[in-house]
């Protein structure tokens, strides 16, 4: 995806001006919520490149390895080091409300990213839909099996995102495919629950037809693994494939699109998540106050809960029709 021209109208009338008076000096600091996952590794690479292009003091990002209190600290620290804005995604929605309020105490703004907190005070949010996540996920599996039952392998429902992709999958399944079952395993983003969890279900219910991952990146090695030692990783158009649709568009589930071994992802967008957490950081830093509204760059900041704004970026569907596209950033990672 090329990033030019690509601020919401609503920031292009005060808030690019803004931007280009911040203090380039002040420090940004970056929180990431672990780095087992290809989509974060990707997200972190990204970083220091657009740091760069914005002309920013960026200090080095620290990694809460997906432990919540960890966060709270890495977060405090990030204060203690000087920093003037923060960028972090928070590992559980409810929790990271007292980092934000400390933050908030010391005059530095927040951005999250990928993960909306439940109250602020946060500056603005960049994520996409996670709801859309869920319902292309069930559309596109409801079109492709003839029966069920099909397997939900969902993340932490502590967080927002957890929550809304399984509800949404949940919800389009029971109005739009009530004859499918749907099995669920709540796996909180970690392999090795996603599979000893597959591996039990599979025992009882060995005649699956399809499964959606939250995310490749946490899930997507595990559950392949696990269909092969079942035998059940059968290819794409041949009998006895399951269906299998991901969520983050990491180039291994591109790999896995292309050899037949699952059916589709959607791609989030992690180079538009380490540019505009930064950009609106530095935004934040100048006091530019984000406002909802649509943007040029194809998606909306909406307002999700009393003071919490999201801008909801766009996260296409890939599948073997255009999993080739050079647009994806999935496809720029060498």
């Amino acid at each position: 995806m090329k990033l030019k021209n690509l601020l919401s109208s609503a920031v292009l009338a005060t808030g690019l001006a803004g931007a280009a008076m911040a203090d380039d000096g002040a420090p940004i600091g970056v929180n990431i919520p672990l780095l087992t996952s290809p989509f974060w590794q990707a997200y972190q690479a990204y970083l220091p490149q657009y740091a760069e292009e914005l002309g920013l003091n960026m200090l080095e990002p620290v990694n809460s390895d997906y432990d919540s209190a960890k966060q709270m600290t890495d977060m405090a620290n990030l204060l203690t080091l000087g920093a003037k804005a923060i960028v972090t995604t928070p590992i559980e929605s409810g929790a990271v409300r007292p980092a934000l309020q400390r933050a908030a105490q010391a005059n530095v703004p927040v951005i999250g990213v990928d993960v909306a907190p439940q109250a602020g005070p946060i500056a603005i949010v960049v994520r996409a839909d996670n709801r859309a996540y869920g319902t292309k996920a069930c559309e596109y599996i409801g079109a492709n099996v003839d029966a069920g039952p099909v397997v939900q392998i969902m993340g932490a429902l502590a967080s927002v995102n957890g929550r809304d992709r399984a509800e949404a999958f949940r919800e389009c399944m029971n109005e739009n495919y009530p004859d499918i079952e749907v099995l669920e395993i709540p796996a909180e983003w970690m392999a090795d629950i996603a599979a000893s969890s597959l591996d039990a279900l599979l025992v009882s219910n060995p005649d699956i037809s399809g499964i959606y991952m939250h995310a490749g990146g946490a899930f997507l090695t595990a559950t392949l693994q696990t269909l092969e030692r079942k035998g059940l990783l059968v290819p794409r158009g041949e009998e006895g494939h399951i269906v299998i649709v991901s969520n983050d568009g990491i180039p291994q589930e591109y790999e896995a699109i292309r050899e037949g071994k699952i059916d589709a992802t959607v791609s989030q967008p992690a180079d538009l998540y380490a540019y505009y957490g930064l950009l609106y950081a530095k935004m934040a830093l100048d006091g530019h106050v984000f406002e909802a509204g649509p943007t040029d760059h194809g998606s909306t900041i909406v307002e999700v809960a009393p003071g919490v704004l999201e801008d909801q970026l766009p996260a296409p569907l890939v599948t073997i029709e255009n999993v080739d596209d050079p647009e994806l950033w999935g496809n720029a990672i060498k």
